[in-house]
């Protein structure tokens, strides 16, 4: 649209400076739809000093500015913004931030106030202006900064997470003891609440309230249970100036916005953004912004984040860049990286995550090295008996893809009869026992087993019709498999599976064309073994394992 809107105002501009405008458009354009904000940002900057008044320009530069990471750039086009009355949301932000980090209060109070919704339909708004604003009070020295929070919860019955800025809030006044009164009385319902309280401990530990924050870290512990969220293993960082205040509550808005299904990209990255300029000290945030940037698909920003500072890598951000580097294509240095952060701490999440990266890397040793260390850290309960046997058939599988079945195959029974009834477990012990023709009646009795309890599960269907094949029931593997392809219709294993049982059918048009299929997708092995069956049809040789 911008670009019409241009090429009809033209006549009006000298011809160089519109040809010059309408390149810098485009180039503006294909930048933005590589996700290369930064060169999107200087296009749009040449365009704007070309023509100034076109429509739309200045939101986009705003837009690319935050999506670039270009504080100076973004607060100067929230400004043309703001002062010519296009009062964005996103303008405020930038503007508040910036009001902030010069210690401005009057204009970040100014720039708070400049688009109240009397209507109340601005919800992002309401999110963030209480928080705010008991913040540009603390700066301020205004009296009972908490008041704005107050405002929005009433003194009964406050929401957890807005009690805990409150506490925080008094903590930053002076006040904390009655910031330790409060804390007491808190309930943590959610994992915002949660997250707040532990900032909200390492504040009060530093303020002297060594035995209240104890207790406050005791009720994090119940009311998390045994989930091991990655921010939960941050190190404790404390809250008590307006910056690192604010900070954190946009960066957990962040999350929890990223959290949101069917939420776009484009505003919790604004958040984080803002939060990260705000306070770019806090581990909470870069994490977010972290995981931010790789949702807006830049990878190697993110990478960057977590590559820059003097201050070594916590253990859970040090694996977060690994998982990044892996994805990048450097899994021998993330392999390294990831063991390293896991040495550090043996927290179970990052043990999993380092035998995650160590099998993408092919390195068979460091995963089982990982799945011995996490067996090793369970204990007895019903939910640790049920992660040791999947934990057993991890190690097997290893060992099955170092083709020793005989060490396998003692692990696979123990899982077996650790999770008798766990469809995942009797496939697997089943279908890995019928590829090597090992004991084929308890191993089609397994996958049936696993089958009856999951009947829409593509791969077991694929798993049974397969057992059928092996043992002559030709019709009823060909409907099974039909259904499982229908189901993964791009899982070249299924496709290359259906066709055998195709040929073995006599269906042979339907089997070439299977496998023809299952040839766009298989890897070198089965790329081979598909080009002689096109080429010769079914052999013994040529049956898929």
């Amino acid at each position: 649209m911008a670009v019409a809107a241009f090429a009809a105002a033209a006549p009006a501009q000298a011809v160089d400076d519109s040809g010059a405008a309408l390149n810098a458009l485009v180039q503006a354009r294909l930048a933005e739809e590589r996700g290369e904000p930064s060169a999107a940002l200087s296009a749009l900057t040449l365009v704007s000093s070309v023509a100034p008044g076109l429509p739309g320009v200045r939101g986009r530069m705003l837009e690319q500015a935050i999506q670039a990471g270009d504080l100076n750039a973004a607060r100067d086009a929230a400004l043309r913004l703001w002062a010519g009355g296009e009062r964005r949301f996103d303008a405020q932000l930038v503007l508040l931030v910036d009001a902030m980090r010069r210690s401005d209060w009057k204009a970040a109070r100014d720039y708070a106030a400049g688009r109240n919704d009397k209507a109340g339909a601005d919800t992002i708004g309401r999110l963030i202006l209480p928080t705010v604003n008991a913040w540009i009070d603390v700066g301020a020295r205004a009296k009972a900064p908490e008041r704005h929070l107050f405002a929005v919860t009433g003194r009964t019955r406050p929401e957890p997470a807005l009690a805990l800025q409150v506490a925080l809030v008094q903590i930053a006044t002076q006040r904390a003891s009655e910031a330790a009164l409060l804390a007491d009385s808190i309930t943590l319902t959610d994992r915002t609440s949660q997250l707040i309280a532990l900032r909200l401990a390492a504040t009060l530990d530093k303020a002297g309230e060594r035995d209240t924050a104890k207790r406050l870290r005791e009720r994090i512990m119940l009311a998390s249970g045994q989930r091991e969220d990655p921010m939960l293993l941050l190190p404790d960082q404390p809250v008590s100036t307006p910056r690192a205040g604010t900070a954190q509550w946009l960066g957990l808005l962040a999350d929890g916005l990223a959290r949101t299904p069917g939420n776009q990209s484009k505003v919790p990255l604004l958040f984080a953004r803002a939060a990260h300029w705000l306070n770019d000290q806090d581990w909470a945030v870069r994490a977010t912004l972290v995981e931010a940037l790789d949702r807006d698909g830049q990878r190697a920003e993110a990478m960057a984040l977590l590559g820059s500072g003097r201050a070594a890598l916590p253990p859970v951000l040090a694996m977060r860049r690994a998982e990044l580097m892996a994805d990048a294509g450097d899994l021998p240095g993330a392999a390294k990286l990831a063991e390293a952060a896991a040495s550090e701490n043996d927290a179970r999440s990052l043990l999993v995550r380092l035998a995650d990266i160590a099998r993408r890397s092919d390195d068979r040793q460091a995963a089982a090295r990982a799945y011995e260390r996490l067996e090793g850290a369970l204990g007895d309960g019903e939910d640790d008996q049920s992660l040791r046997g999947t934990l057993l058939i991890a190690r097997a599988e290893l060992l099955l893809q170092a083709d020793d079945w005989d060490a396998a195959a003692p692990l696979i029974e123990k899982a077996v009869h650790l999770q008798p009834d766990d469809a995942a477990i009797l496939n697997f012990a089943g279908y890995s026992a019928l590829e090597r023709r090992k004991d084929v009646k308890q191993s089609l009795a397994r996958i049936e087993a696993a089958w009856a309890q999951e009947p829409q599960n593509a791969s077991i269907t694929d798993s049974l019709g397969w057992a059928y094949f092996l043992t002559g029931r030709t019709d009823d593997a060909v409907d099974l498999l039909e259904k499982a392809q229908r189901g993964e219709p791009d899982n070249a294993v299924i496709v290359e599976h259906l066709g055998d049982a195709y040929w073995q059918a006599g269906r042979k048009f339907q089997a070439r064309y299977s496998w023809r299929a299952a040839a766009l997708l298989a890897e070198a092995d089965m790329a081979t073994r598909l080009e002689a069956k096109l080429r010769d049809g079914l052999t013994p040789a040529t049956t898929a394992p």
